[in-house]
């Protein structure tokens, strides 16, 4: 595992993407110190233009669009890791579990999770984000990772099938671990890339979900969001009156997030996969 993480820090696209991925992350929490504008605080007036006095213009309401970006990129990013982590949680327990158990476990794990593969997970979000009371940046994490792990669970499932097969965990088995310890021990650790890269996925797929849900008017309460900063441009018409920097910003945010993670989940698939490999 050290060898790959060395080869990881390597990898020229990986580096490249975290690099791109560190920016945007010192921007979103540090720079709202340097920028101290509440960024629902009526500032200005309709639609000013990008100026000294506000670097990217303001909104419909005269906000700080540049505050409102530094926030929305936080909460954002936040929402993102949130509904990664429970994504990939989800997945990997439900799929180690199935892939070793196998029989009757594998069977009712599997035949759940392709039921909620066929059911089209933007259907799934919007009923969610309906139905609770309280949309925080906490709960729209956990409402999208928990509609975002069953092709995480086909495929952590698929390898820990394989892996069980393997001698070091006969040899586990032999010792006497249970089966909890011998997935923990013995099945978990050689699937840690795979586990990685999933993880960067559901990031990805968690902000581009959240911004959808935002556009559609079902974004978290009381605060600011890339995707909130899309919906208000939308519902305010600025495209019409020619306010471009209403939207260009958060799109080119959204797009930079995205690309990032995408090339680091590149390079670690290069790193990791050894038909890609370069020695």
């Amino acid at each position: 595992m050290r060898e790959l993480f060395l080869l990881l820090l390597k990898s020229r696209r990986f580096l490249f993407g975290l690099v791109i991925f560190s920016l945007i992350m010192g921007f979103a929490l540090i720079g709202p110190w340097f920028h101290q504008v509440d960024p629902f605080a009526m500032t200005g007036g309709l639609f000013y233009r990008p100026s000294d006095q506000y670097f990217l213009g303001t909104d419909n309401l005269g906000r700080d669009i540049l505050s409102q970006l530094m926030h929305g990129t936080r909460t954002s990013m936040m929402i993102g890791l949130i509904a990664g982590g429970a994504a990939t949680g989800i997945g990997v327990v439900i799929g180690s579990v199935a892939g070793f158990k196998g029989g009757l476990v594998d069977d009712i794990l599997m035949g759940f999770t392709n039921i909620l593969i066929t059911i089209p997970p933007i259907v799934v979000l919007i009923l969610l984000s309906v139905a609770v009371s309280v949309r925080s940046a906490l709960i729209m994490g956990i409402i999208i990772g928990v509609t975002s792990w069953p092709w995480t669970a086909r495929a952590v499932r698929a390898q820990a099938t394989s892996l069980k097969e393997r001698e070091h965990v006969d040899l586990a088995r032999i010792t006497g671990f249970n089966n909890v310890e011998m997935i923990i021990r013995e099945i978990l650790p050689y699937m840690f890339s795979y586990i990685f890269m999933v993880f960067i996925l559901q990031v990805t797929s968690g902000i581009l979900s959240e911004a959808t849900l935002s556009m559609l008017g079902l974004g978290p309460f009381r605060t600011v969001s890339l995707g909130q900063m899309l919906h208000w441009s939308l519902l305010w018409e600025s495209v019409r009156v020619g306010a471009w920097w209403a939207f260009i910003p958060a799109v080119i945010c959204l797009t930079a997030i995205s690309f990032s993670l995408q090339t680091m989940n590149t390079g670690m698939d290069e790193v990791f996969n050894p038909k890609l490999r370069k020695d």
